[in-house]
């Protein structure tokens, strides 16, 4: 869990309920980052984060080890981090995107915080019917790479893709009870 700043402990309950305490370790150094097999890279301030991660060192180990062998869960700003171009915003203070997962993300584009929202998605792949997805100051992906998959939607919209061992969700999947995409995740990574 990449512990810099947003929604460690959410996630961190949710991770540690399918294994381990030991095992849920919070990331703050490149020694951490080091010790682990997957991550999660949570909903929080992408502009935040970004610095965040240039701030720690954290930035280029991750890259290197997520083109290597290390899976990636990107919630919210961590799919901004992730992605491979954020459309510009008007305030100017955008993050630097690591480049990993080929698609283009629009910032806080569902509205602002009084226009969240919930809706059951239906995701490729997970057993138990449709998930309740809280979408909170959610980016929006408007392009999606050749070599991504679309495992949920929204309508027409793109809202949880993979591309092998990197994960982008729009959503929050750690609010609630519903451990499913968290698990569906680790079990992929073999980790559950």
């Amino acid at each position: 869990m990449l512990a810099l700043q947003g929604d460690v402990p959410e996630h961190l309950k949710v991770l540690r309920s399918i294994v381990s305490t030991d095992a849920a370790i919070e990331i703050r150094t490149v020694e951490d980052l080091a010790c682990v097999k997957a991550v999660v890279l949570p909903g929080g301030e992408s502009t935040t984060l970004s610095r965040l991660l240039d701030e720690t060192g954290i930035r280029e180990p991750l890259k290197a080890r997520a083109k290597k062998d290390l899976s990636i869960l990107a919630t919210c700003a961590g799919l901004i981090l992730i992605s491979t171009d954020v459309e510009r915003s008007p305030h100017g203070r955008d993050p630097i995107p690591l480049a990993l997962l080929d698609v283009s993300v629009r910032r806080n584009d569902y509205g602002r915080q009084a226009e969240s929202f919930e809706t059951d998605v239906e995701v490729k792949g997970l057993e138990g019917g449709e998930f309740s997805a809280a979408f909170i100051r959610a980016p929006r992906i408007v392009r999606v790479g050749k070599s991504v998959q679309v495992l949920a939607r929204v309508g027409d919209e793109p809202v949880m893709v993979r591309s092998g061992n990197l994960w982008g969700l729009t959503f929050h999947p750690e609010i609630g009870d519903d451990r499913r995409i968290h698990t569906y995740f680790l079990k992929e990574a073999g980790l559950a």
